[in-house]
């Protein structure tokens, strides 16, 4: 799952993704704060996550502040977050990658 690539850093791709709509905002559209900011990914697809290292930028979805919260005080563990939500242990990541692909960002 996991694979050695240098760290990306890449502000407009996350001020990119602060503009997109929660990514529970589907399943959970009522508990959503809808105040969106990017989450590095806790488990990313590429690259690593360390203590005290964030995910490289690519590895970045959309979350409203209660859900970030929520994953991050409550939760802990982003596999079992997403699953609590109805969705795939790997639903952040394959939502991370096809932002990523679509950020009109990452080449710049």
């Amino acid at each position: 799952m996991y694979e050695k690539s240098p760290k990306i850093k890449n502000k407009k791709h996350l001020i990119y993704v602060s503009t997109l709509k929660c990514c529970l905002a589907k399943v959970d559209y009522f508990g959503c704060s809808h105040v969106i900011q990017a989450h590095h990914l806790l488990k990313p697809e590429y690259g690593v996550r360390g203590m005290g290292m964030k995910a490289s930028d690519n590895n970045a979805v959309p979350l409203c502040q209660h859900h970030h919260t929520l994953l991050h005080d409550k939760f802990g563990n982003e596999d079992e977050f997403w699953v609590r939500f109805g969705l795939r242990e790997d639903y952040g990541r394959k939502m991370a990658k096809d932002i990523w692909r679509r950020s009109p960002h990452k080449n710049t």
